[in-house]
């Protein structure tokens, strides 16, 4: 007995140390590269190393993949790329899930990963994914982000055998970024998911109780002499628009160009001339009752690729370029003889550059500039039909730079800077930030946060606001928390270029959690979880709100998944927002609100999401219901639908309607509804050419007392005499169709129908059908257009070039 005891000891300790050590892959230099057939049969992949023994990454940790399915990956190089053969064994090859899907995004289907690190610095992997359809996916990641937004041009090819699958990729080195050195050694691991039991299994073990997964990287060796090519691309397009409203019909043609272009090894410059983002997707705009600016999605491709330096520190929200004019014109402004024939709700682009990358030593640096043109709204005087223009956005010219200095494998120190300028002495901004993430040797503790400056010149004064935030916890084991502090002074803004909703607070906050990391007999994990809050006014210390809460979410071993939480605010709140005042407060009552959700196994035909919503205050006849019900069904691996239907009701809810000239602030009080109905469906044709379908329905009506309240200086509503007519039908109808052809790598088709139609009265009494009848007699507006871009590598139109010379 004591000697299988002690075998066994000497077994563990055996893994535990083999698991601890970095793996190393030897790689080889060819003359002739492998061709991309899907097909391992090239001379090439004799003879070379092999990255095998692969370990399961979860639910598990560190078990041996199974014979049957196990993982062989070679690798080779060339002067102009890295090529990847990987054997994918599986006993079962015609039960692998196979949904299609488009690029960069995953259906119920296997893959396979690499995880590259020319820099080796254990925290930015480029990663590029091959699924078993042979649809690609790639993304820039770090230890907080993970952005699929980030495209490159690479080759892959995948085949299904008798025995599992495999997989062949060739990745220019135009799409990777690495130092001239004469010999170097990347950072690189694998990864293979298997859809039907989530089983993922990486080359080298990755702890997940500590640290980040780039720092479990293994290695690959082997690579010398190689010459980062000219990495410089043109991607120029050509668009058609026809558009028609109101009996009005409108014909537009553009045409523009987008160049990349590697400065250096490290750094690629990006730029967009004469920009045309006519095919960008719809908002899912929503009514706004409350006193903060609604933010939305960013959609324009050219603001959403590569964008992990700029997204630092919250500072960039790039929806500010090209939006509303700052001093966008209000009818209410008009003379009784006038009328506004042109008001642009949007700002036009002339064009923008950005710069980014990071260097072996860690330091990225990041650059955005972008020029808007100036914008006015057009007054006709109805008397003598004189034309007059008011200038509503001068020139303007926004800028980004981060500087970000990595250290440690897991630490980091940035310097962030934004600014605005505009012609004239309109409004000028400037915001800049410090920030600081600081992580232990042991990957177990941390202290991060940021201090920021925001400057505003403004008709020639010059206002300056502060923030501050720091927090000290522990990311690593079964049990993990954060205690933390931040505060913002009444000045602070950073809203011509970022995104604030609100200043002048300070909040203590704190969360802890336990969560399992090995799976048990029921579940592969479950997390329990508890936060809370306390506010204040950063300019009096004047106490406002709280907010405790508890959570549960867990995911069975039949990949079944649930939670909930209740949470809620103990005492009366004093809210500074609602009121639209400076200095005035509404006081509100306590608030409970329970929240549950469930979510079946999406490798099924039919999967579920059901979310349900209970909130109340405390002695008040006040309460709040939401159902957000989600069915999907997969028809077959080409087609799959998603309908979302989404209800809430507010009974009884206090909320400002109006200031009247005398100061007085009106409240009102309603009853809300919202009810929301979507359909999204994809019917892939191939990875290469899809049909997609978006419909949404947005539907709120608004019925108010009659009765209305009067806000006092202590916060409490007492009776008003004040009468109006403040009930809102609010309606959203958006549909879009459309067509997608990849007919060449980075070259795409796209045909592009929309409808739409809005509408805001005060109808509120209609019933759902009644309203539908009542939308559709307002004007609707079609929009057709078709975009082709295509993309020219400039070392291949180089080789082709001279190919036609000799």
């Amino acid at each position: 007995m004591k000697k299988v005891v002690l075998l066994l000891t000497i077994l563990c300790s055996a893994l535990i140390n083999a698991q601890g050590t970095k793996k190393n892959l030897i790689t080889k230099k060819v003359s002739k590269a492998p061709k991309i057939d899907g097909v391992l049969d090239d001379e090439a992949w004799i003879n070379t190393d092999v990255a095998k023994d692969f370990v399961m990454f979860r639910p598990e940790s560190g078990t041996p993949e199974n014979q049957n399915q196990r993982t062989e990956v070679r690798v080779v190089y060339d002067d102009d790329a890295i090529y990847f053969g990987a054997y994918l064994y599986d006993d079962k090859p015609e039960e692998i899930p196979s949904q299609l899907a488009d690029r960069d995004n995953f259906g119920t289907v296997d893959w396979f990963g690499v995880m590259i690190n020319p820099n080796n610095d254990s925290q930015n992997d480029t990663e590029f994914f091959v699924q078993v359809t042979g649809n690609q996916a790639d993304a820039k990641s770090n230890a907080y982000n993970e952005d699929f937004s980030w495209s490159a041009v690479w080759q892959s090819q995948v085949s299904v055998v008798s025995d599992g699958w495999i997989v062949e990729i060739k990745i220019p080195y135009s799409a990777l970024r690495f130092s001239n050195q004469e010999v170097q050694t990347w950072g690189l691991n694998f990864h293979r998911h298997f859809r039907q039991n989530r089983y993922q299994y990486t080359w080298n073990f990755i702890d997940r109780t500590k640290g980040f997964i780039q720092q479990y990287a293994g290695t690959l060796s082997g690579i010398q002499n190689i010459t980062p090519p000219t990495r410089l691309s043109f991607s120029p397009y050509g668009s058609s628009t026809f558009n028609s409203y109101d009996d009005e019909d409108t014909f537009d043609n553009s045409i523009g160009l987008d160049v990349k272009y590697g400065i250096s090894e490290s750094f690629t410059l990006d730029a967009t001339l004469i920009p045309d983002f006519g095919q960008t997707a719809f908002d899912d705009v929503v009514l706004n009752l409350g006193p903060f600016e609604q933010q939305y999605q960013e959609q324009r491709p050219f603001f959403t690729e590569g964008t992990e330096l700029f997204s630092k520190g919250n500072m960039f929200y790039s929806r500010r370029v090209g939006n509303t004019p700052i001093n966008y014109y209000d009818e209410d402004d008009l003379d009784e003889n006038e009328e506004l024939i042109k008001n642009p709700d949007k700002v036009n682009m002339v064009n923008a550059v950005k710069i980014s990358g990071r260097t072996k030593d860690g330091l990225g640096i990041g650059f955005f500039n972008a020029i808007t043109e100036r914008t006015n709204a057009k007054i006709r005087n109805t008397t003598n039909n004189e034309i007059r223009e008011v200038l509503t956005e001068p020139l303007a010219n926004y800028n980004v730079l981060v500087i970000d200095q990595q250290f440690n494998k897991n630490s980091s120190v940035s310097l962030v800077n934004t600014s605005v300028l505009r012609e004239g002495s309109v409004r000028d901004a400037n915001v800049t930030g410090l920030l600081y993430t600081l992580v232990n040797k042991k990957n177990t503790h941390y202290i991060d946060g940021s201090a920021k400056m925001s400057s505003i010149r403004e008709n020639g004064n010059i206002n300056n606001g502060y923030f501050f935030d720091t927090s000290i916890g522990k990311h690593a084991g079964k049990w993990q928390y954060e205690v933390g502090y931040q505060m913002a002074d009444d000045s602070y803004d950073i809203n011509d270029l970022g995104f604030l909703y609100f200043n002048n607070y300070e909040e203590v906050y704190w969360n802890g959690s336990y969560r399992i990391f090995e799976p048990t007999k029921k579940f592969n994990s479950y997390r329990f979880n508890t936060w809370g809050q306390l506010d204040y006014r950063q300019s009096d210390g004047a106490y406002t709100d709280n907010h405790f809460g508890i959570g549960f979410n867990a995911t069975t071993v039949k990949q079944f998944s649930f939670g909930g939480n209740i949470n809620g605010k103990v005492g009366n709140v004093y809210d500074y927002y609602e009121p639209r005042v400076e200095n005035r407060f509404y006081k509100d009552n306590a608030r409970v609100n329970f929240n549950a959700w469930i979510s079946s196994d999406f490798s099924k035909k039919f999967a579920i999401d059901l979310y349900a919503f209970y909130g109340t205050r405390i002695n008040e006849s006040r309460n709040y219901r939401e159902l957000n019900f989600e069915p999907r069904y997969r028809f077959s691996d080409k087609l799959n639908i998603i309908y979302r239907f989404n209800i809430k009701y507010g009974t009884n809810e206090k909320g400002w309607v109006n200031e009247l000239d005398n100061a007085e602030i009106i409240f009102g009080n309603r009853d809300t509804k919202t009810i929301t109905n979507s359909i999204s469906g994809k019917y892939n044709f191939n990875v290469k050419s899809g049909l997609g379908l978006t419909f949404r329905h947005y539907w709120s009506p608004i019925k108010y007392d009659n009765q209305f309240f009067l806000l006092e200086e202590n916060g409490t509503l007492s009776n008003s005499e004040y009468s109006d007519n403040h009930d809102i039908n609010y309606n959203i109808w958006n549909l879009d169709l459309n067509y997608s052809w990849q007919f060449a790598p980075g070259s795409q088709l796209v045909a592009l129908y929309r409808n739409s139609i809005f509408n805001e009265d005060n109808q509120s009494k209609l019933k759902f059908g009644e309203n539908l009848t009542n939308l559709f007699e307002q004007p609707k507006q079609n929009n057709l257009s078709l975009k082709l871009i295509y993309y020219i590598d400039y070392n291949n139109a180089k080789g082709l070039f001279k190919k036609k010379n000799s």
